[in-house]
């Protein structure tokens, strides 16, 4: 059931944001006075499709191929490949007939309608939904830090006071804006009380991704287990959800952090509180991975209850401003971590269908799906901006060269572009979808 309602969160998401994507050449070419032939909904490859209507010069329908949708506008070179069409001498309402400056829209319409749908999302949701944050100082035990990052000033139970001079409205946002943004400086409280201002090193972010440490800061948890793995080292020695850890090998723990920097190849002596009883248990880890230098005994700690979450409603003047906020710090990041792709990592990362119907919830939540919903209706245009050809981007680029130097491009040029640009696309969308799959059954071994 929860697979069903991530699916049906997805089409319902996807669906949405491709009609009104194409609505906005749609409405641009009917500005115009340019004919629209089809409207469609999905492909409907090899003229195989499961509904359709034709009112006026459009026909409207839904084809049986889920890899997007598109118009098809008379006189323009696109997906559709309709060479006899363009072998005609040109008619007045025709793409390929009108000025420079009108194409130009007309290619702009979709990407247009994206971002100022993302927008207009996140301007209702901050209005009906308002907003959760944590203010710094609502971290009850600072935060955990990863290995590199104590390289370079941190501490276990740092507080983060100040990113880059100023007091961050969310500071579990520390991690996205150290992977995504340029941050040069986070002054922070040490557990002894002393304040520092600690400057980071240049690329940050890139060594973030190279080394895999995405979450550099966590909140600091207590030593209490969440839940026990059946038959786990931890299991069989008879530990229990709610026990709390008080020592391992004698040496007394507070922090879920100090356990597990604990826990190696050897036996080891674990002290518990069980309800106001102390107890010890024996054990020994099991090895994590082959290279055999991370271990396990199968406990967890989901950090629970380590931090105060504040809220805050907008009134609709201002869920304006913040919707619009949102709406450009969602494409700044996404900007942001788009350059990660170019990189030998980066391509074994790219995510296709399976990848974005993950990241929708197992329980429907109207608030999840509409921000889950803004967020790819902002991607969405950013990716079709691109410079390639078959999108949206790469036609625009043809329109501003014709503008800029007064020639055309030859049909037949176009006609290969497209090409070039649509097995570039499929390519990339093999890859995403390829890797889907691989660690679909990867999981499963």
């Amino acid at each position: 059931m929860d697979v069903l309602i991530k699916i049906a969160q997805f089409l319902l998401s996807l669906s949405f944001l491709i009609v009104l994507h194409e609505f906005g050449h749609f409405i641009a070419a009917r500005i115009f006075k340019t004919r629209v032939e089809k409207f469609y909904l999905f492909f409907d490859a090899w003229g195989k499709k499961l509904f359709s209507v034709k009112k006026g010069d459009t026909e409207y329908g839904i084809g049986w191929l889920p890899l997007g949708g598109y118009v098809k506008i008379s006189g323009m070179i696109d997906e559709s490949m309709d060479k006899e069409q363009m072998k005609l001498p040109p008619k007045p309402y025709e793409f390929r007939s009108k000025p420079a400056w009108q194409r130009l829209i007309i290619m702009l319409g979709g990407v247009t309608v994206n971002f100022i749908l993302g927008i207009l999302i996140y301007i209702m949701i901050a209005f009906v939904w308002g907003e959760d944050y944590v203010r710094p100082n609502d971290v009850k035990n600072g935060f955990t830090v990863a290995k590199t990052f104590k390289s370079y000033g941190f501490k276990d139970g740092d507080r983060i006071i100040k990113i880059n001079e100023k007091a961050p409205f969310n500071v579990l946002d520390v991690n996205k804006e150290l992977f995504l943004k340029d941050i040069k400086t986070i002054t922070v409280q040490h557990p002894n009380g002393n304040t520092e201002t600690i400057t980071l090193p240049e690329n940050v972010g890139k060594t973030m991704w190279n080394e895999g440490i995405l979450f550099p800061f966590q909140p600091r948890a207590l030593a209490v287990i969440d839940s026990v793995v059946p038959k786990s080292p931890a299991a069989k020695a008879g530990m229990q959800k709610g026990d709390q850890i008080l020592s391992v090998n004698n040496t007394p723990v507070t922090y879920w952090d100090e356990f597990t920097q604990k826990v190696d190849s050897t036996s080891i002596s674990i002290g518990l509180l069980r309800n106001q009883d102390t107890l010890s248990v024996v054990m020994t880890p099991k090895i994590l991975n082959q290279k055999g230098k991370r271990y396990q005994i199968g406990v967890s700690n989901f950090g629970e209850d380590t931090f105060i979450t504040q809220h805050k409603d907008y009134s609709f003047i201002q869920s304006i401003s913040r919707g619009n906020r949102m709406g450009l710090d969602k494409l700044q990041g996404y900007i942001g971590q788009f350059k990660y792709l170019f990189t030998k990592k980066g391509a074994g990362e790219i995510g296709g269908f399976i990848s974005i119907g993950k990241i929708f919830p197992a329980k429907w939540s109207w608030q999840a799906f509409w921000g889950i919903t803004a967020f790819l209706s902002i991607m969405l245009g950013f990716m079709n901006l691109l410079p390639i050809p078959a999108l949206d981007g790469g036609h625009a680029l043809f329109v501003l060269f014709e503008m800029i130097t007064g020639r055309k491009p030859s049909d037949k040029f176009l006609e290969y572009a497209q090409i070039t640009g649509f097995v570039l696309l499929m390519g990339l969308l093999l890859l995403a979808n390829g890797n889907d799959i691989y660690k679909l059954i990867k999981g499963w071994l």
